[in-house]
């Protein structure tokens, strides 16, 4: 429906977006019946002003809380033609200076194209009798103003991009939206889905094998294949199918490496031994190699009384460390850089405890002595929270740690402004991607110990590259890794499982139950209920559910993450008394677990971090839910919710780095495009007082023989090994 109307007040506006809710007066209507009636709308505005006439589309709705409104989807300002529309603007708070007579005395002057005569250049104003150059210029400035930004929307809107995308450029570019748009669409792709661009641009513009669009659409390959694949380049052919696959373009050679060449003349791609490389790609890697290996050489004063100290540790804390463990925690003191690798079990967090303790000892550290030199991280706020619990001391997220800024997706600890402390020790570095570890060394400076800690069995990081595994087989670092499987009781069978897992080498007698383990061999159709059933008697058996992790390979299926997180939310949380909202196809209650799915350092969460919703709240214009996540509350709007879900079960990949007490593993062959190794192997690693698999042997055993992983192409390792060895 159309309507258009007097914008009588505004009586909300978001700050942090351009969400708005009004009071208009209806001047015309299909229905009128609604001439002359005041009615409340809500939608998004780049601005409004009291007074403005809009013609708003949209549809009337009735809130089950707010009541009556009208919902905008588009809107527009209507042309202002007319001697008497022309006054009636000029007239308005919406021009300064400007009062009836000096309005009459402009439209007797320009007619009815006055305002283009004012907006053609203000000295035509200064043709008016009693107008000076001040007052010229507030007239002047209103109706630019008041014109300019809807002009940019209507003509944003003639190419394709929705209202809210409009805004959304405009925001970013301000007067030169317009012009960066007819110029270069994709340079808007760090705003708008690249998919969404390439659409709008083939539909308005119409050139298909433009060389701006050729260009956007080879840099889109190379990040949309480094992101899917993990690898940080492609070879020349890769590049050309991939282009072919996602873009339908084929190029013989010659125009390919034109645009190639052209690309890499614009320091857009870097070209190097068949290795097409995104220019930041190429970056990262080179600087992590420099980085790396420029510390590894400096000197680093030697501990005389080392081995005295370890000992030390270990009768004050009784413990025996085996030998491995000892060198582990001998090197790491000892050397620029180390890394320290185990599976589940080898004891890589008491030997953290360790190496920090020994440190601060050998060191003298007292006090904020401590925290100025030394700091635990880690990729997520579990990792590094088990960090804090074991060692007593601070730890905190790599992100939290140079203090990355959501707004403009930047780190404010970098290499203009770098932190001073002197022994780094990163957890869970399997997790760590060539941008994050970049970042990380780009905020430390030379005289730094890093200790690398993680298991190099489990999963890749999301993001591309493979840094540990590169660092490793580079060969040029102390590296320690732990073997040897220590438990809190001898007879815990989840890291001698995870270990045959890894090796490939299952016992046969794997499915007969345990002291801390069981596998419930069941047909698919009937995974949800047996799970529901092993929930149920956990609890009976006093086991809290906030304990109980349901782990799982996919999202889609009958016994896809989603499905499994319906059927368990009512089981665990069914509806009573609480209050809920709905997002989309999900419904969030009171007391509802979800999982966090993006870094929010300005809200102490991040990307795995898991709550619990304390609180829904409705209030005449917005509704925010409170979750509580390990002590820390955060409030999100209802827009927020798109980056939470439920938490009942998670996929293992989002577990990472994680453990949880009770593991449940639902396994079935549907699941087959998500079977592997390293995944089951990771899955199983989460689990510290019991773990319980629910399904088909067959489909087990299936993923436990599958080495399947994409090759990733990383060139890290002999960048590090071209530093010492340059021939």
């Amino acid at each position: 429906m159309l309507i258009l109307g007097i914008i009588k007040s505004i009586i909300y506006e978001n700050y942090n977006s351009t969400y708005k809710v009004g009071l208009l007066k209806i001047k015309n209507s299909e229905d009128k019946s609604l001439i002359g009636k005041v009615i409340t709308f809500t939608g998004n505005f780049m601005s409004l002003e009291i007074d403005e006439i809009l013609e708003l589309e949209g549809t009337f709705i009735d809130h089950k809380r707010y009541g009556h409104q009208f919902a905008v989807t588009d809107y527009s300002k209507p042309q202002i033609s007319g001697v008497e529309a022309i006054i009636d603007f000029l007239t308005s708070p919406l021009v300064k200076n400007c009062g009836e007579k000096t309005a009459q005395a402009i439209v007797n002057t320009f007619g009815e194209h006055t305002l283009e005569k004012i907006k053609e250049n203000k000295d035509n104003l200064l043709q008016i009798p009693g107008i000076n150059a001040k007052r010229a210029e507030d007239i002047y400035y209103s109706v630019i103003s008041y014109d300019s930004k809807d002009q940019f929307i209507l003509e944003l809107k003639e190419i394709g991009f929705t209202i809210n995308e409009a805004m959304k450029i405009i925001k970013e570019y301000g007067d030169n939206a317009l012009n960066i748009v007819k110029e270069n669409i994709y340079e808007c792709k760090n705003l708008i889905d690249f998919k969404r661009l390439d659409t709008l641009y083939l539909n308005y513009f119409k050139e298909p094998e433009s060389l701006i669009r050729l260009k956007a659409c080879l840099l889109e390959t190379l990040n949309r294949f480094c992101n899917d694949s993990g690898s940080v380049y492609l070879e020349y052919q890769e590049l050309k199918d991939n282009l072919s696959k996602y873009f339908n373009l084929i190029l013989d050679s010659d125009y390919l490496d034109e645009l190639c060449l052209n690309l890499s003349q614009e320091e857009k791609i870097i070209i190097e031994d068949n290795h097409y490389y995104l220019k930041d790609y190429y970056d990262m890697e080179t600087y992590i190699a420099n980085f790396l290996t420029t510390i590894n050489d400096l000197s680093l004063p030697k501990y005389p009384n080392l081995d005295r100290e370890i000992y030390l540790f270990q009768k004050d804390n009784n413990i025996t460390y085996d030998p491995k463990q000892i060198k582990a925690i001998a090197n790491a003191l000892n050397n620029r850089v180390s890394i320290i690798t185990g599976g589940p079990g080898t004891g890589k967090t008491t030997i953290i405890d360790a190496i920090v303790k020994i440190y601060i000892e050998l060191n003298k550290l007292h006090g904020q002595d401590i925290a100025q030199s030394i700091a635990l991280l880690a990729p997520t706020g579990r990792a590094s929270k088990r960090m804090s619990e074991f060692t007593h001391l601070p730890a905190s997220t790599i992100h939290r740690f140079l203090r990355w800024n959501k707004e403009n997706n930047a780190f404010q600890i970098n290499e203009d402004n770098k932190t001073y402390q002197k022994l780094i020790i990163v957890d869970e570095t399997s997790m760590l991607d060539t941008f994050l570890l970049s970042s990380l060394l780009k905020g430390l400076t030379y005289n730094v110990q890093i200790i690398f800690v993680g298991d190099v069995h489990q999963l890749c990081s999301v993001g591309p590259g493979n840094v540990l595994e590169d660092i490793i087989k580079s060969d040029m670092f102390s590296y320690t890794p732990l073997e040897r499987i220590y438990r809190q009781s001898n007879n815990s069978y989840i890291p001698i499982l995870a270990k045959e897992i890894k090796d490939k080498m299952l016992n046969e007698d794997f499915t007969n139950k345990k002291d801390d383990y069981n596998f419930l061999e069941v047909k698919p159709s009937l995974i949800k209920e047996t799970l529901k059933e092993v929930i149920k008697k956990s609890q009976e058996k006093g086991i809290k559910s906030s304990d109980i992790q349901v782990l799982a390979p996919m999202y889609k299926g009958e016994n896809g993450i989603d499905e499994l997180n319906k059927c368990l939310q009512e089981l665990l949380n069914p509806l009573t008394t609480q209050k809920e909202i709905s997002f989309g196809e999900v419904t969030y209650r009171e007391q509802d677990k979800v999982l966090q799915l993006v870094n929010d350092p300005d809200n102490g969460v991040f990307n795995g971090d898991i709550g619990y919703i304390t609180s829904i709240k409705k209030t005449p214009h917005s509704e925010e839910i409170t979750i509580n996540f390990l002590d820390n509350k955060v409030i999100y709007k209802k827009s927020d919710l798109i980056n939470i879900k439920h938490a009942y079960a998670i996929s293992i990949h989002k577990s990472q780095g994680s453990e949880f007490a009770h593991v449940l593993i639902p396994i079935s062959i549907n699941y087959y495009r998500m079977l592997y190794n390293k995944l089951l192997y990771t899955a199983v690693s989460r689990a510290k007082k019991s773990l319980v698999l629910i399904g088909e042997k067959k489909a087990f055993l299936l993923g436990v023989g599958n080495d399947y992983s994409i090759d990733r192409h990383t060139t890290l390792k002999s960048r590090i090994m071209y530093k010492y060895f340059p021939n």
